[in-house]
């Protein structure tokens, strides 16, 4: 990674309230720089608020341009049609950044906790308490912008891995 700075944009989906936060990742150094909730009106038909969703997503991408973008698995909840429109939801949070030409990586919500708490069952405070230890100056506003930087954090953690590796690889390959 070197001293370039890569400014990752994590997302939590939701179709009422997109959780997102961007931060910035220079070696094992991690800097918030924005988080905040795409909101999108309950009382409008779902096209409509998957528009809305994908408008706001747009909006954040071009505002703090980031290079690549990592987004949080859904689980299964026992209700199939909120599960069909969380994925309609989580459909928006890959298409939006894809749209904008960056890459864009996938975690399930085990890894992310483990990535930040360093269990893959800890609850959504621990999660907080961890977001705020490792980047000093976000203040929790929201719990789904909390849990979208979680996701860019474990982005950032694995992410630097892969590239370490395939670094490795390369020069092994030579």
């Amino acid at each position: 990674m070197g001293d370039r700075s890569i400014r990752v944009l994590g997302l939590d989906p939701g179709l009422r309230n997109m959780g997102w936060g961007v931060i910035d990742v220079s070696g094992n150094r991690l800097t918030h720089v924005a988080d905040g909730v795409v909101h999108s009106d309950d009382r409008d038909d779902l096209a409509r608020r998957l528009v809305t969703l994908y408008e706001g997503l747009q909006d954040v991408i071009r505002t703090w341009t980031p290079d690549e973008a990592a987004v949080e698995e859904t689980f299964v909840n026992k209700n199939p049609v909120s599960t069909l429109k969380l994925g309609q939801a989580r459909g928006i949070a890959l298409l939006a950044p894809a749209r904008e030409g960056l890459p864009v990586s996938e975690y399930p919500p085990n890894l992310v906790k483990k990535s930040v708490v360093g269990a893959g069952h800890a609850d959504k405070t621990q999660v907080q308490a961890m977001v705020r230890m490792l980047l000093p100056g976000f203040q929790l506003s929201k719990a789904d912008a909390a849990d979208a930087l979680a996701v860019a954090i474990c982005h950032a953690h694995h992410s630097q891995t892969r590239r370490l590796v395939g670094g490795i690889m390369a020069g092994a390959a030579r």
